[in-house]
Order: structure tokens, then C-alpha cells, then sequence
């Protein structure tokens, strides 16, 4: 036996649902800071609490259509052949109020988005009118009560719910909150994230490797994820197989991180050094080492009572450490933030697909449309092959001890 090699130990895994109350319990007291962003800054962050209209939206009836306010009652005689006449009392004009009010035979001429006059209940659009002497018009249409009308209120009431808490704002939600008067709301602060990726073979993307080196693949796509994931990664760096360098990198980021993930150096090889030492530098320490997910399995749960850290440890091959990055910090997110969870998709799988037995199993997979319903590809590959990724649309999930799916079997796919 090579005297030169440790004893490799198998991990004694804990399985996904377990990690996630483990991951949640340890944070559940944490109070998610909250700041108040204008709406310029807000697209894409996550409420912090529900938000009210503060006024009745719109604010007055208003026109949908450039025409003629009317009393509706007056049109209901009105046809092509047999037209109705009106006398227009008066021009409203866009941005000021209309200050009048008409009886029935009368109407006012309205620009799409204007203001009703008080007695009007509907609008005959341009179209089917045309201008009858000096100041009349003829009508060739019906049309009914509150017909081309948008009501005061119809949008939101006053005190309505606009957007509840976990709301992930969107383009139009900004649009709402403008049209409310709303110029800068409450979100949640992005947690702050540090990313460590270690590995004496690993070498910056703009190098050339040299033989037994590889560029540096999880810095990079792990950060992309974390702000794909409303983290703000505070600290990214490339550390050796070093355990003073990789201690003193801990120590340093525990300081200003809520967490610390680290790839690479997570499984029982003579240099998987991570789980010592985060149990070194952090009590309680490690609370969880080994992950039944398929691919994933070499992966650390830490924390820190006295900094308020979570220690993360990632496997270093990037397909790996990409799901499990996916699965526990998306997690944690929803759970902090109260954040919806994604859609997930309904499809047909095309192919067989094995199952792990004992393990949770997810499957990249490339969507393909069938008509109005989707079929699936489960995307087959070894987990240290990032292209693996860049072929799928997303992923499904098998359950644990699950022997596999048939082709034809429905499964859900999370976007990515």
C-alpha cells in the first residue's frame, strides 16, 4: 500500500430535505436587512413587505379611445342607417380636468386616456361618428354602460394590495408602483457571499495551463449564479491546496460575509482539507458533510455562531457544484424572503433515466416542444464537463431511491 495516500473514508451522507432544515435552521434568526431603494434601483430585488396602493388607480374615469364621451342611454337607438344626434358641449383636453358636466342629447369630444365629464358613462369611439352641423355629431353606434371607460379605481382601490411581500419586482411592477405614486420601496439587502475556489491545478481563464492544469471554471460561474440568485458576492479569489492560506482566507472572509462557499477540496482525498478546517475556524463547525444528490455528494454544511457564518463546502467539479448551489441557496433564499419559487415545467421525458439509489438524482435536460406540451432530453454526462450546462434548459429533479424514470414518464424542469 502506498504509505503516501490517507485511508479514503466514505461520507456519511444526509439527504436533501435534512441539509435544508439543517441550512434554514441555522439562519432562521437571522433578520435579512432591508433597505430602501429608489424605483431607478429596484428591478429585480425582492420585496421586504407587502405594499398598499396609497391611491385609487386611476385616479378618474378616464377614456380608452379617442371619441365622444356620452350618456349611453342616448346611444341605444343608434345604427348605420339610422344615426343619433348629438350636441357636443364641449372639447376636454389631455392632462386637464374635465370640469363640466353633460345632460342627455349632449356629449364631449375625449382623447384616449382623457377625463370623463360628470354625467357621461360611456364613449363612442371616433370611428362611428362623424361631425352634423356647427356643433353636432351623428352617431352610427350603440354602445353600453361603461363601454371604452376605464373606472376610478379599476386598476387598485385605495388601501388594495399592489404587491405582497417576496415579490421579486419586474419591469411592470415598477410601472405599478410609479403609476401609485410609490418612488422608492422597502427590499431585502442582498446577502453577502464570498466564493473560494481552490485547487493547485487551477489556473485563470486568460492563462494557458500547462500540462495537469485546468482555467479556473467555478469562480466564474458560481458568481454568475449567486447574482442570478440575489446574492452579492463581496469577495471572489483562487486559493492553493493550502490549509494555512485557505485558513486565513476563512478567518478574513467570516469577517464581512453572511456566507462562504468553497469548491473543490470537499471530499476524503489527502488534500480535501475543507471540512477540518472550517471545523477549525468556525463552532459548532461542521454540521453536515455529505450530500444524497447525484451529482453532489462531496458537499460540507458549516456555521459560525460568533460571526453569523455559513461555511459552504461545494464540489469542485462545476456541474456539481452548480446543482447543489442551485438547490440549497435557491432554497435558502425563498425561505429568508418568503421569494415564490419558479415555475417549473411539465414535459415528457424522451429517454430513460436511471436513478441513484438512496440518492436524490438531477438530471440537466434540453426542453423540445410538442405542439402546445413540452418533451424533455435528460442531458447525460460526466459532472466535470461544464458543457454539460450550456446544452440544457434547465433540470429535473428524481426522488430519492427511485431506480429510474421510463421514457414517456412526466417530469417537472426548473429553468435555469
Amino acid at each position: 500500500m502506498n504509505r503516501g495516500v490517507k485511508r479514503m473514508e466514505f461520507l456519511k451522507v444526509d439527504n436533501v430535505e435534512t441539509v435544508q432544515n439543517k441550512l434554514f435552521s441555522c439562519v432562521k434568526d437571522w433578520l435579512p436587512r432591508v433597505e430602501n431603494l429608489p424605483l431607478s434601483e429596484a428591478c429585480g430585488r425582492t420585496l421586504a413587505t407587502d405594499v398598499l396602493s396609497p391611491l385609487d388607480i386611476p385616479a378618474f374615469r378616464r377614456s380608452t379611445v379617442d371619441g365622444y364621451a356620452v350618456l349611453s342611454k342616448d346611444t341605444a337607438a343608434a345604427g348605420e342607417s339610422i344615426p343619433v344626434f348629438l350636441t357636443v358641449k364641449a372639447l376636454v383636453e389631455m392632462g386637464r380636468p374635465a370640469s363640466f358636466e353633460i345632460k342627455s342629447g349632449e356629449c364631449a369630444g375625449v382623447p384616449t386616456g382623457g377625463m370623463l365629464p360628470d354625467g357621461a358613462d360611456a364613449v363612442v369611439m371616433v370611428e362611428y361618428s362623424e361631425g352634423f352641423g356647427a356643433d353636432g355629431i351623428a352617431v352610427y353606434a350603440s354602445v353600453a354602460y361603461g363601454e371604452n371607460v376605464v373606472e376610478t379605481g379599476e386598476d387598485k382601490n385605495k388601501g388594495e394590495l399592489l404587491l405582497s411581500r417576496g415579490k421579486r419586482l419586474l419591469p411592470q411592477d415598477i410601472g405599478a408602483l410609479a403609476a401609485a405614486g410609490i418612488i422608492s420601496v422597502p427590499v431585502y439587502a442582498l446577502p453577502r457571499l464570498t466564493v473560494f475556489s481552490t485547487g493547485d491545478e487551477l489556473v485563470p481563464p486568460e492563462a494557458e495551463p500547462k500540462p495537469g492544469q485546468i482555467r479556473d471554471v467555478n469562480t466564474y460561474a458560481l458568481t454568475a449564479l449567486a447574482a442570478k440568485h440575489g446574492f452579492l458576492v463581496v469577495q471572489s479569489a483562487v486559493l492553493p491546496d493550502s490549509e494555512a492560506i485557505l485558513e486565513g482566507s476563512l478567518k478574513g472572509a467570516m469577517e464581512n460575509s453572511d456566507i462562504i462557499a468553497v469548491s473543490g477540496g470537499s471530499s476524503q482525498g489527502e488534500k480535501d482539507m475543507t471540512a477540518a478546517i472550517i471545523d477549525k475556524v468556525s463552532k459548532p463547525g461542521v454540521l453536515s458533510h455529505g450530500l444524497a444528490i447525484k451529482p453532489g455528494k462531496p458537499t460540507i454544511l458549516g456555521y459560525d455562531d460568533h460571526s453569523r457564518t455559513l461555511l459552504v463546502g461545494l464540489p469542485g467539479h462545476p456541474v456539481s457544484a452548480m446543482i447543489v448551489f442551485e438547490i440549497l441557496f435557491g432554497f435558502l433564499q425563498r425561505e429568508l424572503t418568503g421569494l415564490i419559487a419558479p415555475l417549473a415545467i411539465p414535459a415528457r421525458l424522451l429517454l430513460n433515466a436511471p436513478g441513484s439509489p438512496g440518492k436524490t438524482t438531477c438530471y440537466p435536460a434540453k426542453l423540445h416542444r410538442d405542439g402546445g406540451e413540452y418533451n424533455v432530453e435528460p442531458i447525460f454526462g460526466k459532472s466535470g464537463l461544464i458543457t454539460t450546462l450550456t446544452e440544457a434548459d434547465g433540470y429535473f429533479v428524481m426522488e430519492r431511491d427511485k431506480e429510474g424514470l421510463p421514457a414517456g414518464a412526466t417530469v417537472f424542469v426548473n429553468l435555469f
